[in-house]
């Protein structure tokens, strides 16, 4: 398709997308024909990939947790009919960027499908980014489980004191404070 229609299609302006061609750095392959139209290689939706269960813990001292974590992935994978070709395992926080295996994951093009248990083992924030982004490779973050938090707006506030609590008290007990605040918050209203 011609790049104009595929901004479209990704809600992008097409000035952003050609200067992603430009700059080479469009998530799809595209290339330029001789009369200077340039055509993007819209993925195939199923794309027939590797799938790869993550699992994450935040401190060395979770580490005995990652056996489990990995066997309610794996299962639960299974039950969904896809096909556990890698497991990945890593000790390291959401709230850094700094998760080589991870990052690895998401660099390699022939992993098409990636297991979570949780949005917050692949990203502590902008997961839908992440979703989108993937989604234009035709690749997708697959969570075991998503309805930990309905609501956008406790989700965001979760993360939110998630955030501030870590540069408080630091990355520990950051998630612990943040629900312990979000319950104490959610009381006030109840009863108030």
């Amino acid at each position: 398709m011609r790049l104009k229609a595929w901004a479209e299609q990704m809600g992008v302006t097409y000035h952003t997308a050609y200067d992603w061609f430009r700059k080479g750095k469009m998530p799809v392959p595209a290339y330029q024909t001789p009369s200077g139209t340039i055509i993007v290689e819209a993925p195939d939706e199923h794309v027939d990939g590797v799938c790869v269960v993550y699992a994450r813990v935040s401190s060395a001292d979770q580490k005995d947790g990652l056996d489990g974590q990995v066997a309610r992935l794996t299962g639960w994978a299974t039950s969904q009919g896809l096909s556990v070709d890698r497991v990945v395992t890593e000790v390291g926080s959401a709230l850094n960027g700094s998760r080589r295996r991870f990052q690895g994951l998401l660099a390699d093009k022939n992993v098409s499908v990636v297991v979570v248990e949780h949005r917050d083992r692949a990203v502590r924030f902008g997961f839908d980014y992440l979703q989108a982004a993937l989604s234009a490779q035709g690749r997708r973050v697959e969570v075991m489980n998503d309805t930990e938090l309905d609501d956008d707006l406790v989700r965001d506030m979760t993360e939110v004191l998630t955030s501030l609590c870590a540069r408080v008290y630091g990355k520990r007990g950051a998630k612990k404070r943040a629900a312990a605040a979000a319950a104490a918050a959610e009381a006030t209203k109840v009863g108030g």
